[in-house]
């Protein structure tokens, strides 16, 4: 029976004087779909269903970033270095051509490194995120969620108040807290303020041209939630207009976390494009 998120063993692997750990799901053979996770995140973060379904018939890696979670090293407080982190680690892994899904602030090392040649992408995926200088409300929002003394954080930060949704969101949280033995801990204010301090910084940085975006060549696919607080979908619209080959996607009464809220339907998207 082949790994799945919640039984893949950690592994572990050195890179540019780091210990990252990762896991391994999936195929041996196909380009690898290499996960970077949102703000804060750990391997035990993401959706069982969108990693398990898509590792049904690709390589899919994830892995902790420098200093978060279960990797050694110190979370960096700006993106490019977070990128060149993560480029390091693919290096090491001899992954060769890869594809990439990044997850809010993954999201933005996504584009760094597809415009770049440290690693050869094939395809990227956006999810929730943002392009340098777009408009973020990360502080307010996740203020603004922690004052609603949720069960979990990420039922108000990821998700829209409607009920469909706060059920969608319920199911979200339990499939991600199903794993229970060697579990990732839950990041602190060393990966916190450092990550918070790179968000607000890529968004800062102008770029009125969007050189940044045009210079991703690779096929892109975007998506996002039609009422992200944290990302504001304007962001996305950005992103497809200044992109050479990027498709857009947003989904109905979703948040931040929306291809966690629809992760059966996000995964048969991705999958088509990945495919194409």
């Amino acid at each position: 029976m082949s790994a799945t998120l919640e039984t893949a063993p950690t592994e572990y692997v050195e890179a540019g004087g780091i210990r990252f750990a990762y896991r391994r799901l999936g195929s041996k053979t196909g380009v690898p779909l290499v996960f970077m996770q949102h703000f804060t995140g750990t391997m035990d973060a993401w959706d069982p269903i969108v990693a398990n379904s898509l590792a049904a018939d690709r390589p899919v890696v994830i892995f902790n970033n420098a200093g978060v979670g279960t990797s050694g090293g110190k979370t960096p407080d700006n993106v490019d270095q977070m990128a060149t982190d993560a480029e390091n680690f693919i290096n090491a892994l001899g992954l060769g051509e890869v594809d990439l899904l990044g997850f809010s602030l993954g999201g933005f090392l996504a584009q760094v490194m597809a415009a770049r040649s440290a690693v050869k992408v094939r395809k990227i995926i956006l999810a929730g995120t943002a392009p340098k200088g777009g408009e973020e409300h990360l502080m307010e929002v996740v203020q603004d969620a922690f004052s609603k003394n949720a069960p979990d954080v990420r039922l108000p930060l990821f998700f829209p108040p409607s009920d469909a949704s706060q059920a969608a969101a319920r199911a979200f949280v339990a499939r991600a807290t199903v794993r229970k033995n060697d579990r990732d801990p839950e990041s602190g204010e060393d990966v916190s303020n450092p990550q918070a301090a790179s968000i607000i910084g890529w968004c800062a940085e102008q770029d009125p041209d969007h050189a940044s975006l045009k210079a991703i060549k690779q096929p892109a696919l975007i998506v996002h939630g039609s009422d992200d607080t944290m990302f504001p979908s304007i962001n996305a619209y950005e992103m497809f207009k200044n992109m050479s080959t990027a498709t857009l996607i947003i989904y109905p009464d979703s948040g931040h976390g929306a291809l966690f809220q629809y992760p059966e339907t996000f995964v048969a998207h991705v999958k088509t494009f990945l495919d194409a």
